[in-house]
């Protein structure tokens, strides 16, 4: 498990390998670039196959946060870290959260961490007793998901707007992958504008509010990606666009808030041949770091009207790239490259 020739090692500054055996605290924190500014971005709990696995996960996190502050404008670099645990099987969470805030307060700064999958602003909360190197709590700028479900809406109509020359969602057929805490607040928007929603799940209660609500149609989880629909919305972990999924797709859209949704650079170039518009993750997803970034002075408008503008940072990319005829990826990366190299 060596870091430097790790196939998603990213001239990484600084890799942090964390264990606390009182509290079975194991973890990683991965600081990408802070030539912007110290590094953002959130702690994910999951319980990963293999310690190899969380590293790749938090290397490729890491960096697609660095980007992704870049392309918001955000004074910001990129940083993530992970806990390799079952997030339904911590036995003292209280605990566990005060461990991973020592080795956050250990980064001297260079390192803020805010919620993630498996995490929430209360166990940041918690963290925040032992560092005050924490960001997006109850009471500053609190739960970033509905900013970054805003974002994600906005992404798909810019999507929509490029792809198929449509300013409605009205009557549009959207597949949404996972649900959580963003995926709901998404699938409120979409419903509110008039789309039609298949959506699935590994937790069948979650499944079945979304239906009740939204008027959705559930389906299994390995069957999301055949759906015949307009947009595809990968909203749960990321690689899920691969060799095994592409050829299933039927959407010409692809845009929805997971990230690292492209398993590798190559599948970006696929779904260009395949004619198919990918909304570049770190972009459309942003909405939650950018709210985050207002929590020193809150004011929710402001950062309301911030997140707002990713719908026209992606129809500049797409732009762009059609008139490259390049990856929507490739053009975003060189974008946010631009950005911090000019620092």
């Amino acid at each position: 498990m060596a870091v430097f020739n790790h196939p998603a090692y990213d001239e990484h500054e600084q890799v942090v390998f964390c264990r606390d055996e009182a509290s079975g605290l194991k973890a990683i924190i991965a600081v990408h670039n802070t030539r912007l500014g110290a590094a953002f971005g959130g702690c994910r709990m999951w319980n990963y196959a293999s310690d190899d696995e969380a590293l790749t996960d938090v290397l490729r996190l890491a960096r697609g946060m660095t980007y992704k502050n870049a392309l918001a404008g955000l004074a910001m670099g990129g940083g993530k870290a992970v806990i390799i645990a079952d997030p339904t099987q911590v036995a003292d969470r209280a605990a566990l959260f005060r461990a991973f805030g020592r080795f956050v307060n250990q980064l001297g700064g260079s390192y803020y961490s805010a919620e993630d999958v498996g995490t929430s602003p209360a166990d940041l909360k918690i963290a925040s007793e032992t560092t005050p190197f924490v960001a997006g709590l109850e009471g500053k700028s609190g739960d970033p998901s509905p900013f970054t479900a805003l974002g994600t809406y906005l992404g798909i109509k810019a999507a929509v707007k490029h792809k198929l020359g449509r300013d409605s969602l009205k009557g549009l057929k959207i597949a949404v992958q996972g649900i959580g805490h963003v995926g709901y607040h998404l699938c409120r928007h979409l419903y509110a504008d008039g789309a039609e929603l298949v959506i699935s799940d590994i937790h069948p209660q979650a499944l079945a509010q979304v239906a009740k609500e939204f008027n959705a149609i559930t389906v299994a989880p390995q069957e999301i990606y055949s759906q015949d629909v307009d947009v595809f919305a990968p909203c749960a972990l990321g690689a899920t666009l691969n060799d095994t999924t592409l050829p299933l797709l039927q959407a010409s859209i692809i845009a929805g808030c997971a990230n690292n949704q492209l398993a590798e650079p190559r599948h970006g170039e696929q779904l260009q041949q395949l004619g198919i518009l990918y909304a570049p993750d770190y972009v459309i997803n942003a909405g939650g770091i950018i709210n985050v970034s207002f929590e020193a002075a809150y004011d929710v408008n402001k950062a309301t009207a911030k997140v707002e503008q990713i719908y026209q940072t992606l129809m500049t990319i797409f732009r762009e790239a059609e008139a490259q005829n390049r990856p929507t990826a490739e053009i975003a990366d060189e974008m946010a490259r631009k950005i911090i190299n000019a620092q």
